[in-house]
């Protein structure tokens, strides 16, 4: 039996926080409501697009999560709400309960895991960078240049921790969005921009920089991503990766790859993840 999933988007509501001893299904049951986090600022994988929706692989993936959930809880009707987030506040929110599911681009770390606890991976990405097309694409040119980078992201710790490792001395300037860092290049202020390699291919498409510009082909590293949710929570986080598995087995999450990465490949991480994540029931 198919049950009823209505998708909806709280732009700003505000939510009380749950108690920390309360379980995510036995709200999900009690109200009918699943609330997912979603970025609006991290296209091809999860931002705000027309008529105020969400859209982006990550939230197309949750949206089928919310279905088989409904399935998996015996629920008629289900609402999953979504909820803007930041990168700035995207996991406080997961962890004092203000949204159940983050579906952002997440990369899954120790340190991260400290504070939210994370779904099966769904994305395998990597740090790239957005150069002039003349330039040459390696670390070793950027000595002594002004470079650019999203604040608040794993892509400015990692970006730090190479050129510390390489021994070059550059200039790291963050900023507040993606938008930012990329007109600082195309007015010269910085040498280079860093950033996920699919994000930075979202917006360089969505551009006209494709004559003057160009993108790395390598990464400087490779990169897991999962749906970040509240640590201690065994029983949703279950319910979850058993919709994902479901998902990878029936060739839904390969499908949704297609639908946001148009005519693009996935490379050979994001291949082997789609055959190997999908786990037996």
């Amino acid at each position: 039996m198919r049950r009823a999933v209505s998708i909806a988007l709280a732009l700003f509501a505000t939510f009380a926080a749950l108690p920390t001893s309360a379980q995510t299904i036995d709200r999900i049951k009690e109200t009918g409501e699943l609330r997912l986090g979603f970025r609006t600022d991290a296209a091809p994988l999860s931002y705000l697009g027309e008529g105020n929706q969400p859209r982006g692989y990550t939230p197309m993936l949750c949206a089928r999560v919310a279905e088989l959930l409904a399935i998996d809880l015996d629920l008629d009707d289900l609402t999953a709400n979504f909820i803007p987030v930041t990168t700035e506040n995207r996991f406080e929110k997961v962890a004092n309960g203000e949204i159940d599911l983050l579906c952002g681009a997440a990369t899954i770390t120790i340190e991260r895991r400290a504070q939210v606890d994370f779904s099966l991976p769904v994305f395998v990405d990597g740090t790239a960078v957005l150069m002039p097309i003349e330039a040459e694409r390696d670390l070793s040119e950027l000595e002594g240049k002004s470079i650019g980078v999203r604040s608040g992201t794993t892509t400015q710790e990692i970006l730090t921790n190479s050129l510390e490792a390489a021994e070059l001395s550059a200039e790291i300037i963050g900023f507040e969005d993606h938008e930012a860092g990329l007109a600082a290049l195309e007015n010269g202020e910085i040498s280079a921009y860093f950033g996920d390699q699919s994000i930075l291919y979202g917006l360089f498409y969505r551009s006209d920089m494709s004559e003057r510009f160009a993108i790395s082909d390598n990464t400087l590293t490779v990169e897991k991503q999962g749906l970040a949710l509240r640590r201690g929570d065994a029983d949703f986080r279950l319910a979850v990766d058993r919709a994902l598995s479901h998902l990878y087995s029936n060739g839904t999450v390969e499908q949704t790859f297609a639908d946001n990465f148009a005519g693009a490949q996935p490379g050979l991480a994001l291949q082997a993840l789609f055959l190997i994540a999908p786990e037996l029931p």
